[in-house]
């Protein structure tokens, strides 16, 4: 790598070249079955994926949170952390975080023009043999641990793309390994059944390295922990060795008290909303003792200052408080019911607009059943759908998941269509502003719609990556392109209203 040295300084221009030249790779919803493209690159960088140590986390939900809480705990303890997530809400710089921040744009594009060229030799030996060359995640894979190499930094928190035994991460040697619950989704790519899914969650347990697991489906924790035992590797288990003792609300998230490997820590502020998200804490508490040696309990003091400073943006994140807009990232029925039920318990509305888009990949069905047996079934609060969808060409479109909602079980009477997301956002907050009593509006689905919403929701000071798209002409179904068939004037007209009128210090980001 390059010893130069460079300025900080925002790129976006060159960010988006490479955002192009990576979007120009298959993309990542068809990642290869295989690792042995991603091992010569790092072998030929020189072993970039050696150079700090590294906890590697999988499953089916709570990952990201998971990876962050683990980073914001280490950063308590004066490391300097990176971190790989996917994927990213607005601009693809999220993926690859250095100390809590997204990777400067200028060391994004440095680093990655720098290995380009070992990509294409890479590119070129595959394609000698009749295989494809690096796919989208492979190569922003290899561009990660680069980067954390060249920086560089003392831990690396990485999270699998899909699965685990083959996904790109996994050439990594997690001395932990963290699994996140485990439920049925990418399905296509993993298995129809949990034993196929969880098998393949497991392969990322390594050699006398040491299992954090979630509590998990008693069939996922038998391969779990047979895989464990194979790989010599220690393990614990959430709801065994460790876990949520106590929990209770708080203002702005949850008042926790945490059972580790090491020790107790009771009052731990939480600024998440859901018992998802206490468990999470745990798991994430737990792979950081054993990343210390796990033999003695941590500083309390420093385990609190760790988990005050957690964000999860587009985890049950509130954008707006007049009216309530919630955005949630929950695209498979498993994470639909978590979040629906931190949901309730955090804002206890009277009357809930969702705003709803879904990737053509996902259980559209199992979402909408969810849904309706969580707000319309099971509360009193009046409950709207608006339909919509992310400018991705897999978004499933706006007519065809009004028939799914319907199967479901929902009436056409509660059921808004809205060819494009802004519009399904304004009226939803549009009808929001006008209820009588406590109204608010959630915004759930795809990670592109949550994307896309949360551009279009914040102020620009406040989202430098709204101005940021995918090059013209290139399909991006990995991260946002702002809308450019509708015009927004609705949402543009209501947003202007309340920037008028609500005090600035309501924005929550």
């Amino acid at each position: 790598m390059s010893e130069m040295s460079y300025p900080a300084i925002p790129n976006p221009e060159g960010v988006e070249r490479v955002y192009g030249e990576l979007l120009a790779r298959a993309p990542e919803n068809k990642m290869a079955p295989r690792l042995d493209a991603v091992r010569r690159a790092v072998e030929i960088l020189g072993d970039v994926h050696r150079a700090a140590p590294v906890i590697h986390i999988t499953g089916t939900n709570g990952k990201t949170s998971t990876a962050r809480m683990i980073e914001s705990l280490l950063l308590a303890h004066d490391l300097r952390t990176g971190r790989f997530t996917s994927p990213h809400l607005e601009s693809v710089t999220e993926r690859i975080s250095i100390n809590g921040e997204p990777v400067p744009d200028a060391t994004f594009v440095r680093v990655w023009d720098e290995i380009l060229p070992y990509l294409t030799l890479v590119d070129e030996e595959f394609a000698a043999r009749g295989e494809p060359k690096l796919t989208f995640f492979e190569s922003i894979t290899v561009l990660a641990f680069a980067i954390f190499a060249d920086e560089p930094v003392d831990v690396v928190i990485l999270e699998v793309g899909i699965g685990g035994s083959w996904d790109s991460t996994n050439v990594a040697d997690g001395i932990v390994s963290v699994v996140a619950p485990v439920g049925l989704d990418h399905t296509d790519m993993l298995g129809d059944t949990l034993a196929e899914i969880a098998t393949e969650k497991a392969g990322i347990i390594k050699p006398d390295g040491y299992l954090i697991s979630a509590a998990q489906d008693p069939e996922v924790a038998t391969i779990l922990l047979d895989t464990a035992r194979k790989q010599n590797a220690k393990y614990a288990f959430e709801g065994v060795e460790f876990g949520v003792v106590e929990r209770a609300r708080a203002v702005g998230g949850q008042l926790l008290t945490l059972r580790g490997l090491a020790g107790e820590y009771p009052d731990i502020e939480l600024p998440l909303h859901g018992e998802h998200q206490g468990q999470n804490a745990s798991l994430a508490l737990a792979a950081v003792e054993v990343f210390f040696g796990g033999d003695r309990a941590l500083t309390r003091d420093v385990v609190l200052a760790g988990f005050a400073q957690v964000r999860s943006p587009g985890r049950l994140e509130m954008i707006r408080s007049e009216p309530l807009v919630v955005l949630d990232a929950a695209h498979n029925p498993h994470g639909v019911r978590a979040a629906s039920t931190a949901f309730k318990e955090a804002f206890e509305l009277s009357h809930v607009h969702a705003v709803v888009g879904i990737l053509g990949e996902k259980d559209a069905l199992g979402i909408f059943e969810v849904l309706r047996k969580e707000y319309v079934d099971s509360t009193d609060a009046t409950f709207r759908l608006y339909l919509s969808a992310s400018d991705s060409s897999r978004a499933i479109a706006p007519e065809e998941l009004q028939e799914i909602a319907l199967d479901a079980g929902f009436d056409e009477d509660i059921i808004t269509v809205c060819d494009h997301l802004d519009e399904a956002l304004a009226t939803a907050m549009e009808n929001a502003l006008f209820e009588q009593e406590s109204a608010g509006v959630l915004v759930t689905g795809s990670v592109t719609v949550i994307g896309e919403a949360r551009t279009l929701l914040a102020q620009p000071e406040e989202s430098p990556a709204a101005s940021r798209p995918a090059p013209e002409g290139l399909d991006s179904d990995i991260g946002l392109i702002p809308s450019a068939a509708s015009d927004g004037g609705l949402l543009d007209d209501i947003l202007a209203e309340l920037a008028h009128d609500e005090p600035e210090s309501d924005e929550t980001q």
